[in-house]
């Protein structure tokens, strides 16, 4: 039996752009044996012009997400993977209605909306939502970081909207337990014993509702 096994087989990570989502499911992904299905976001053609002309580009790039994500957690979630069943996501497909919210106009959104439902009707919900919360200073640091050049001109201001998004999101979340866990000023690539605080949160079982801790 793996000595790190964790009490869920559907895990999803979340968080705002720059948190550390990808990385962190990455090394749970190596350390757990879990299945990983990372979102392929850079496929996205409407993405650099987005951050340029949000208002003209805004309904065509969620459109795109929202039919891409469902594409491929449509994939892999209906895979049956006898060696290897239990998965652990870069995101969580109710993100595609948050980030719409905050994007769209009104008669878009209210379109959106009837389209997100009908394609998130069939899905399975994870088990445990993680959430990495950092200040929005540390994600602008970390977008420049990583240099993607169509994410440097994102504004603090856009993030502060996105982190209200989510917020707003888990005090109506009746159906989950959402571990929010604060990572700022935190590395947990290069320094071991704040992942292994994360990992150790993990292992332990979450009533439905939020529930908030900071690593330090």
């Amino acid at each position: 039996m793996n000595n790190n096994a964790i009490p869920y087989r559907f895990l999803a990570v979340e968080g705002n752009i720059g948190a550390g989502k990808t990385t962190l499911c990455r090394m749970l992904s190596d350390d757990l044996d879990y299945r990983l299905i990372l979102e392929e976001f850079t496929d996205n053609p409407f993405l650099p012009p987005f951050y340029e002309n949000p208002e003209r580009y805004a309904f065509p790039v969620e459109l795109f997400f929202m039919t891409e994500r469902h594409k491929q957690l449509q994939e892999e979630l209906s895979q049956q993977n006898i060696f290897q069943q239990n998965v652990i996501s870069d995101y969580f497909f109710y993100k595609t209605l948050l980030f719409a919210q905050k994007n769209l106009n009104r008669d878009e959104y209210r379109l959106f909306q009837r389209l997100f439902r009908v394609l998130n009707a069939s899905f399975p919900k994870p088990e445990l939502l993680l959430y990495l919360h950092r200040p929005v200073k540390d994600l602008i640091t970390n977008i420049q970081k990583r240099g993607r050049s169509y994410e440097q001109d994102i504004s603090s201001a856009y993030l502060e909207k996105i982190q209200r998004a989510y917020f707003e999101y888990f005090r109506t979340e009746v159906r989950l337990p959402i571990l929010v866990i604060d990572v700022e000023g935190i590395n947990f690539q290069s320094t071991p014993k704040y992942y292994e605080q994360i990992l150790h949160l993990l292992k332990k079982n979450y009533p439905v509702g939020v529930h908030h801790v900071k690593i330090q």
